[in-house]
């Protein structure tokens, strides 16, 4: 494991602007990585957060682009490497968490998952394999990967795509890419909830208690410190998938 690998690496993030992905990138500029901070539609967070970066000392640059649109996601590592000047790092982190069950669950809604949740992570890895002569790629999973999300259908059907792909891709581009997944569990409660709903679920972890975005960037970070892990996916949920594991955990 090389420690100061990250010095002087430049990463990209994807939705980076907010939540986990955000925190991602300053945890990673802590070990002295420079960011491209992808976002959406939070210009103003991304924003901010390019200034963060900055005043830590690494270098820090802003790329917009649209998952739902191809012309924008399929370019958008030729752009990042344009401004950056090279490309070490992926970490595939923006999602959509669209609510949808069995009984109401449409075509449209899966397409959509799948291709913002899991054909653009993939699409922006391949492009990133061609380009990179050696580099890490870390996709950002979900606990549930083991499970069901009853209340999520298109979005857990997305993540299992997207768990698939990355033991593909780890076999595909080795031996110069490692491709590792985290599969994050209770961390931050979805968006339009507040602290309340992840506490009360922290009873169905086995560790008792709810994690922190630290948990997942130290995870993140012991991932692209290691030269020999590849096509591993670690849970860091407290253990939470291990009740869930085969079994389908029915909804409340």
């Amino acid at each position: 494991m090389s420690e100061n690998w990250l010095e002087g690496r430049t990463a990209l993030v994807t939705g980076a602007g907010k939540r986990i992905g955000h925190d991602l990138a300053v945890a990673l500029a802590d070990e002295g990585a420079n960011i491209v901070v992808h976002y959406r539609s939070s210009a103003d967070e991304a924003e901010k957060l390019q200034g963060e970066l900055r005043e830590s000392g690494v270098k820090s640059w802003l790329v917009n682009a649209d998952f739902e649109k191809p012309e924008e996601y399929e370019t958008l590592i030729d752009r990042a490497r344009r401004i950056a000047g090279s490309l070490d790092v992926l970490i595939n982190s923006a999602a959509i968490f669209p609510p949808s069950t069995l009984d109401d669950v449409q075509f449209r809604d899966v397409v959509q998952s799948l291709q913002v949740n899991a054909w653009a992570p993939f699409v922006l890895s391949r492009s990133f394999a061609r380009i990179a002569k050696c580099g890490k790629i870390i996709n950002m999973l979900d606990s549930r990967v083991t499970s069901y999300d009853w209340g999520h259908v298109a979005y857990i059907l997305s993540k299992h795509a997207l768990t698939t792909l990355t033991e593909m891709m780890a076999l595909r581009y080795a031996p110069d890419i490692t491709v590792n997944g985290i599969a994050p569990g209770l961390i931050l409660p979805p968006p339009g909830r507040d602290d309340s709903y992840v506490e009360h679920l922290a009873k169905t972890v086995p560790l008792k208690r709810r994690g922190d975005p630290d948990d997942i960037a130290e995870a993140v970070i012991y991932l692209l410190k290691s030269d020999f892990v590849t096509g591993q996916v670690i849970y860091v949920d407290g253990g939470r998938h291990l009740r869930e594991y085969n079994r389908g955990s029915y909804p409340d």
